[in-house]
């Protein structure tokens, strides 16, 4: 019998390369005791990592019919909000809330306007779902991802497994959405840098109404002109949109909305959780004159107006706007580092 020689083979793995860890850029006075970036030890930034979600914010294969995606709610330059009042998902149907802007989102510590969202991974989940939205099917979205060009690449890229699901797709997105950081406004230059000349005089005399008589500094802190409360502000006398209570199913929480940053605000219109607002002078108006004392569950953090000491006269608004429009970081809403990736 012949017996045959064969040369034996070694088949090598291909080298796993670990993702490129990387840290959020911002300025040294943009946290202090209350306000610092909440980041998951299970979810670290990576260069991988954010690329994939990055494009993933600008995917339509995330709806059903192929013809939505994240970004088209929210806006690059309108600071990542939508500019209509409530906006539209799958077949037209709209839905019953503004879409908050997006930015400074590591130092959140909850999402929606109702607080639903206790992670900025667990935000992500919904849309995608909810049929006034995307409109979709998990299974279906990954799917129509793996068909994709370059998905699968990258989920190995970013995560170590081309076998990725939902859960995948949202750390990717979750980690894109914690880059999108705001911290370069005319204010930021006049108060953080000492540049005297990058408020106009209106707008420093807007400034000191803001952070003195009235009161908007209460609830909008610095240094990301918000808090982290969910409070009752006395929009209506009777509460039409159960808030954070409709989550909770409490008496106490009906009414209550998260408070949202102002930074970009200028940008950001229309105003309030349904949007009823169409500029900065009617929400102005509204705290000056319309802040409804009666409304049930009427916050203790709105003391001043329980005590009726908000008083702003015609002037006194047009400077309180006019410092309001000092919020805009330009650089944020042009930056292409936020915006569509090349395909």
């Amino acid at each position: 019998m012949a017996t045959a020689c064969h040369r034996q083979l070694t088949i090598t793995a291909p080298a796993v390369v670990a993702p490129t860890t990387v840290e959020l850029i911002y300025p040294a006075w943009a946290t202090d005791p209350d306000h610092t970036p909440i980041l998951p030890y299970d979810n670290p930034l990576t260069v991988e990592g954010i690329a994939l979600g990055r494009r993933l914010f600008y995917e339509k294969a995330l709806s059903r019919d192929g013809d939505l995606a994240c970004s088209s709610c929210h806006v690059q330059e309108h600071a990542f909000s939508d500019p209509r009042r409530v906006s539209i998902g799958m077949d037209g149907r709209q839905g019953t809330r503004n879409a908050m802007a997006l930015m400074n989102l590591a130092w959140d510590h909850f999402f929606f306007w109702d607080a639903r969202g206790l992670t900025l991974e667990l935000q992500a989940f919904e849309p995608v779902r909810d049929h006034r939205e995307l409109f979709n099917d998990w299974a279906e979205v990954i799917q129509r991802l793996k068909e994709k060009p370059g998905y699968e690449q990258q989920f190995q890229a970013a995560f170590g497994t081309m076998a990725f699901d939902s859960l995948h797709v949202v750390y990717a997105l979750a980690q894109f959405e914690r880059t999108l950081i705001s911290f370069d406004s005319p204010f930021d230059r006049f108060h953080y840098a000492c540049d005297t000349t990058a408020l106009t005089a209106a707008q420093q005399r807007g400034m000191a109404l803001f952070f003195g008589r009235a009161h908007c500094a209460d609830c909008h802190e610095l240094p990301l002109f918000q808090d982290h409360g969910v409070i009752n502000i006395g929009l209506d006398s009777v509460i039409t949109d159960p808030g954070l209570g409709g989550v909770s199913g409490k008496a106490w929480h009906m009414g209550r909305f998260k408070t949202p940053t102002l930074r970009n605000c200028a940008v950001s219109a229309p105003y309030m959780h349904d949007g009823r607002f169409a500029s900065l002078a009617e929400v102005v108006d509204f705290y000056a004159e319309h802040v409804q004392l009666n409304t049930p569950n009427f916050d203790d953090h709105m003391f001043a107006w329980k005590l009726g000491v908000v008083h702003m006269d015609t002037a006194d608004r047009e400077d309180l706007v006019a410092f309001l429009e000092a919020l805009t970081d330009s650089t944020f809403l042009n930056d292409p580092a936020f915006g569509p990736p090349v395909e």
